[in-house]
């Protein structure tokens, strides 16, 4: 059984749309990777989108995070007991919640969320990148993915789509979609397309499909 720690804040309103931000516990080497998930974080408030997280306050997490509460957005923390003391379990915000395990927390996660984002991150943000890829290349689920490519960061790992597609791992039919930009500002207008059914991306949003 999860159990929800609210302090106070205003509630998730209801009817209203959430972002899954996928995200490092650590903040890589790169100054531009925090800057990224600190105008995320902006843009989400400034647009009324409610931002569900892993529920730390260390590295990418806690920044996007915190910025989210600095203007003004609503957060939502998932975060499994094990977890709560070696990532730092952010308190200050609208609400937190502890499950007992991984898989459960990555369920609510998904059950929370309108759409998912990968900022840069290590193996777990990866998994968790991947697992949502590999739900909607199965038609579990339509909501929009985004992968944010952050100076080139996740350029390795689309280039090892394009090699399993190449070698037929990815056959016809079971194509990869999802949406891939290169700057924070133009996460939160992906998914707003997206959601909105925008017939095709910008000349700066490439829809990937491998």
């Amino acid at each position: 059984m999860s159990k929800k720690q609210l302090n106070g804040k205003k509630k998730t309103a209801e009817g209203t749309r959430n972002v899954c931000v996928y995200c490092g516990s650590g903040l890589g080497l790169n100054p531009a990777y925090r800057e990224a998930a600190q105008k995320l974080g902006a843009a989400l408030a400034a647009n009324n989108i409610g931002l569900v997280y892993g529920g730390g306050s260390l590295g990418l997490m806690g920044e996007v995070a915190r910025a989210t509460v600095d203007h003004g957005g609503r957060v939502t923390g998932i975060i499994p007991g094990f977890l709560v003391e070696k990532e730092a379990m952010m308190r200050d915000i609208d609400e937190i919640i502890v499950t007992e395990d991984m898989h459960q927390r990555k369920r609510l996660m998904f059950d929370r969320s309108d759409a998912f984002v990968a900022l840069p991150g290590g193996v777990g943000t990866l998994e968790e990148l991947v697992e949502q890829l590999t739900w909607v290349q199965l038609g579990r689920h339509t909501k929009p993915v985004v992968v944010a490519n952050i100076d080139g960061f996740w350029t390795p790992f689309l280039s090892l789509l394009t090699h399993m597609k190449a070698d037929t791992f990815i056959r016809p039919g079971l194509d990869v979609s999802f949406t891939v930009v290169d700057g924070a500002e133009k996460i939160v207008p992906a998914i707003a397309g997206a959601w909105e059914k925008v017939p095709g991306p910008s000349d700066e949003v490439v829809l990937a499909k491998f």
